[in-house]
C-alpha cells in the first residue's frame, strides 16, 4: 500500500477514535431523563435567542459569524453524535449550544443575553446556568 494510504487510514482512525471518545464521554455525562425533559423545553426559545443574537449588529462580527454557524450546524441532519442514539443524540446538540453560548458571553456580555432572551424568566435562569452565569 503507498505512504498516501498509509496517511489516510491512519488520520481516518484518528478521528474514529476521537469520535468514540465523545461519545463515551457523552455517555459518562449524560443527563437523566428529567434534567433532558428540561432542556428540550427551552429548545424553541434558545433557537430564537440565537437568532436573536446573530442579527444583532451592535454585536461583533465574529460572535455573529458563530451563531449563525452554530444554526446551520442545529438545521443539518447531520450531526456528532446521530440523533436517533437516544439520549446522547440530542446531548451533542445541548453541549456545542452551550459552548457556543459561553463563548457568545465572554465576547458580548451576559446583558446581551438578558436582551434578547424570548421566554420565561425561569428559562432564562436555566440558560444563565448553562453558560455559568450567576441566576
Amino acid at each position: 500500500m503507498p505512504d498516501w494510504a498509509w496517511t489516510l487510514v491512519g488520520v481516518l482512525g484518528g478521528v474514529l477514535m476521537l469520535w468514540l471518545a465523545l461519545v463515551a464521554v457523552l455517555w459518562a455525562t449524560r443527563p437523566d431523563e428529567l434534567r433532558l425533559r428540561e432542556v428540550l423545553r427551552l429548545l424553541p426559545d434558545v433557537v430564537r435567542l440565537v437568532r436573536r443574537l446573530a442579527s444583532d449588529r451592535a454585536l461583533p462580527r465574529g460572535v455573529r459569524v458563530r451563531l449563525w454557524l452554530l444554526l446551520g450546524y442545529l438545521a443539518l441532519p447531520v450531526d456528532l453524535v446521530p440523533d436517533v442514539i437516544p439520549v446522547l443524540g440530542w446531548a451533542d446538540d445541548a453541549l456545542v449550544v452551550a459552548l457556543v453560548l459561553r463563548s457568545v458571553v465572554r465576547r458580548a456580555g451576559p446583558e446581551a443575553l438578558d436582551r434578547h432572551w424570548p421566554g420565561s424568566p425561569e428559562g432564562l435562569a436555566a440558560v444563565r446556568r448553562l453558560v455559568r452565569l450567576p441566576g
